[in-house]
């Protein structure tokens, strides 16, 4: 009997972001409808085949590699924060383990910027993605990129977009960037709770973050505006949709704007393969020329990693300020009445939500309680209440248990997102953000809802 109520809850928590929605006219439902379906066969294979699982396991590895490199660097500078061995923080330190390696991911990704893959990879995975989903280029990607890289590390890496991004697209990435977790966290997590459904949740919950912001934020992007920026005089003449000229705008060849599929120039020949041959064999002597001289390496590399420094430091004054006004509003609630907290008043209203996962009413009262922990505090904590108990859970219970948990909607994420725009983009971008905090928090949870239900209704 529970399935049924199970299907009915996605039906809710997608009516929900209708209802909730900035702009219910401008929703894509077609686009809405084919990434539910995509994702729900996601949900099945990553449940029923382990070959599944593997893939999403071996592409998160590949990251922690990275990270793993970046902390022999911050052990040599600060011995012993990582281990001894400079190999592992323990116990997990959020600022060691999702904070400093941003140090060396993004002065990495912003040298594949400079030679020109980075740009060129968003461009045809990004073309691939929004052919199949009918989302903008950038967000289809994005949307990948945060599910290895986690929200900070995806941001930080791509500061170059957002910058040239209208307002209303920046808070459309500061919504997904709600649902994602970082790819060096997720070896504590399978530590934890049930692995599999950890692997499971990371592609669910970010191909769900683009169903919830095009309810919750929908925004028309027209073709000229759906392009990839690049450093001026990256990659030859045809490696991204768009170069930043002097004033670090996007520009195409004579000064005028790029996007992905322009109209090839009188000079080229026309028609099919020819056209293609033509753009790629040959090269622009005008386009070339129109552009401005690219940084010195190495100056651009100093840069690079300073901006990462700040960015770091500008994140965890963020999130330190976050969490101790949400347990000064529990000193306050508290004061009032003892019982009182914040956790407590999110327990109860995620009760219902609970029970809509397909689960019965004592176990979804105590799933909302761990809910409201987890939206308050982190899924660190709310991840180390249950995992004495956790294996001896019904097997659903486990799925949405942990499917849900495992994201970064909480109030401490808020801070950590505020924080990396307002070190990455200019104040008209932040207030349009800071206007729609509610909205952000909405979307994390939607998310994780939505994740839990997909995934709760293949496990039983």
């Amino acid at each position: 009997m529970y399935l049924p109520i199970n299907v009915l809850g996605l039906a809710v928590f997608l009516a929900a972001g209708w209802l909730l929605s900035h702009d219910r006219k401008r929703i894509p439902w077609q686009s809405v409808a084919i990434l539910t379906a995509l994702n729900l066969v996601i949900a099945w294979v990553l449940t029923s085949f382990t070959w599944g699982r593997a893939a999403v396991k071996g592409a998160a590895a590949g990251f922690n590699e990275l990270v793993s490199v970046a902390w022999k660097g911050i052990n040599f500078a600060l011995a012993n924060w990582v281990g001894a061995e400079g190999v592992d923080p323990a116990p997990v330190n959020f600022v060691v383990s999702a904070l400093l390696p941003i140090l060396l991911v993004v002065p990495v990704f912003d040298i594949l910027t400079y030679i020109g893959f980075l740009p060129w990879l968003i461009k045809w995975i990004g073309r691939g993605l929004s052919a199949v989903t009918r989302q903008p280029k950038f967000e289809a990607f994005y949307s990948i990129e945060m599910m290895f890289l986690g929200n900070t590390e995806a941001l930080a890496v791509s500061k170059l977009q957002v910058q040239r991004m209208s307002p209303a697209r920046n808070v459309v990435i500061a919504m997904m960037s709600m649902s994602c977790v970082t790819a060096s966290i997720l070896a504590a997590y399978i530590q934890i709770v049930p692995a599999e459904f950890v692997l499971t949740a990371v592609p669910i919950n970010c191909l769900n973050a683009l169903i919830v912001t095009s309810m919750l934020y929908p925004v028309d992007v027209p073709p000229e505006e759906d392009i990839i920026v690049t450093y001026e005089g990256v990659g030859g003449s045809g490696d991204a949709d768009g170069a930043q000229d002097g004033a670090g705008a996007p520009t195409a060849a004579g000064g005028g704007p790029a996007a992905a599929g322009a109209a090839p120039s009188s000079g080229s020949t026309p028609g099919g393969l020819g056209a293609l041959a033509t753009k790629v064999l040959r090269r622009d002597p005008g386009r070339a020329a129109s552009r401005p001289a690219k940084e010195p390496f190495f100056s651009f590399l100093g840069d690079s990693i300073l901006g990462a420094g700040k960015l770091i430091l500008i994140i965890t004054a963020n999130v330190i300020t976050f969490v101790a006004l949400a347990a000064l509003i529990d000193k306050i609630l508290g004061a009032i009445w003892e019982p009182l907290s914040l956790e407590s008043a999110l327990g109860v209203v995620m009760y219902a939500p609970a029970l809509l996962l397909g689960l019965d009413t004592s176990t979804a009262w105590d799933m909302s309680q761990i809910m409201g922990l987890k939206l308050v505090t982190n899924e660190f904590v709310a991840m180390g209440q249950v995992s004495a108990e956790i294996s001896g859970y019904a097997r659903h219970y486990q799925a949405v248990l942990t499917v849900f948990l495992t994201s970064f909607a909480n109030f401490g994420t808020l801070g950590m997102i505020i924080g990396c725009f307002k070190g990455l983009v200019d104040k008209e971008r932040n207030d349009l953000i800071s206007k729609n905090v509610g909205r952000m928090l909405l979307s994390g949870i939607l998310v994780s809802l939505l994740s839990a239900g997909m995934v709760g209704l293949f496990v039983w």
